[in-house]
């Protein structure tokens, strides 16, 4: 079977030319997909002008960060068929991810003493579970229309996924940049088919924010800094996850006891009292971290840190980064010697990163009443 892409030659036509009925071909293919255990499946076009106009001012104001492979992509990222010759169409997939069995996050973020993940992390990493789905997907097309061309993707290239889902009729995206979905809200992960196949598309979905604007209100550090305008700057996924060195001193207290992503924008979103859980158990939750104790993961060597997050997108940002977040986040908890005790045992930790933010936490205990 195809696994991927083969660019077109300009002799010949489109493999979409050859389908008999491309409408019955799609009904089928949204039905191997809920099979695969995707909620939706929806087809866009590859226009993004647009969205690559706002693309290219969010990067001109400097929102990105230092993801610098924002900008090392350029246009690519809003043009499909400059990332993968020949495309035509691209396939959209949502799958839900919210955990079921998993505390009740606001019971959590007001716990001091434990440590808050956010809710698409708690179980197994999803790149693994859609890209392998999306290739069963491929597979199931290639043995009804013969050899095509496409290339699978979930997070992993510069891909425009939520303009692109938007354009599919996945949902629409919202004030905080997350895309939402009417009947079941935001708590779901996105992949994408890039395909040569000439297949019908669906109407794109509509705006339904209205005058909300709790996301906005709701962010701890200030990040949505406009309706559909994020600044991961002050992201405090982008500070968790994404940021490599020190945390901004003014944007540690606010993060509280958020070590790894934060979900307040979407936990106060109104649509999202239509979540579904996930149907899948690869994100059910693992090893108790919906709700761990801070002092507990502080105590992790690396060696349990690469154990304990096997199989899970945690672990891509190291244990010097893990380090670092809950070392915030024991700053920020309630003043105790037992906290002192493990931040203190941590003061003479390797890296400078990690010395920093346990000195800063020390420094905050103290301050404490």
């Amino acid at each position: 079977m195809p696994r991927f892409y083969w660019p077109m030659s300009p002799e010949t036509d489109a493999p979409g030319a050859a389908l008999a009925d491309p409408g019955a071909l799609v009904e089928a293919l949204r039905a191997a997909a809920a099979e695969l255990g995707f909620q939706a499946l929806g087809i866009s076009g590859i226009e993004l002008a647009e969205d690559e106009r706002r693309l290219l001012d969010w990067l001109q104001r400097g929102y990105h960060g230092e993801m610098d492979y924002m900008a090392r992509h350029g246009t690519r990222r809003a043009r499909p068929a400059e990332l993968v010759p020949g495309t035509l169409r691209v396939i959209s997939a949502r799958m839900d991810y919210w955990p079921e069995a998993a505390r009740e996050p606001w019971s959590v973020i007001d716990d001091g003493t434990l440590g808050y993940v956010s809710r698409y992390a708690l179980g197994r990493d999803y790149h693994k579970v859609l890209r392998q789905r999306l290739q069963k997907l491929c597979d199931w097309l290639a043995e009804r229309v013969g050899e095509f061309g496409y290339r699978v993707f979930t997070d992993s290239a510069p891909v425009l996924e939520k303009p692109l889902a938007r354009n599919a009729g996945l949902g629409w995206i919202g004030k905080h940049s997350n895309l939402i979905d009417r009947r079941s809200g935001s708590y779901f992960f996105l992949g994408e088919i890039y395909t040569d196949l000439a297949l019908p598309v669906d109407a794109a979905a509509s705006d339904h924010c209205g005058t909300c604007t709790r996301c906005l209100s709701a962010c701890p550090t200030g990040a949505i800094v406009a309706p559909y305008q994020v600044d991961a700057r002050r992201c405090i996924s982008y500070l968790t996850i994404e940021h490599p060195g020190s945390i901004p001193e003014p944007l540690r207290a606010p993060m509280g006891n958020r070590i790894y992503g934060c979900d307040d924008c979407q936990l106060v979103c109104p649509w999202n009292k239509f979540t579904r859980p996930a149907a899948l158990v690869d994100f059910e939750v693992r090893h108790g971290l919906d709700a761990p104790q801070l002092i507990d993961l502080f105590s992790w060597d690396e060696e349990t840190f690469l154990a304990r997050t096997e199989g899970s997108a945690i672990r891509r940002i190291g244990w010097e980064r893990w380090l670092r977040n809950i070392a915030v986040a024991l700053g920020n908890a309630p003043r105790s010697e037992s906290v002192v005790a493990a931040l203190v045992s941590r003061r003479d930790h390797p890296s400078p990163v990690v010395r920093e933010h346990v000195d800063w936490a020390l420094s905050r205990q103290a301050g404490h009443d």
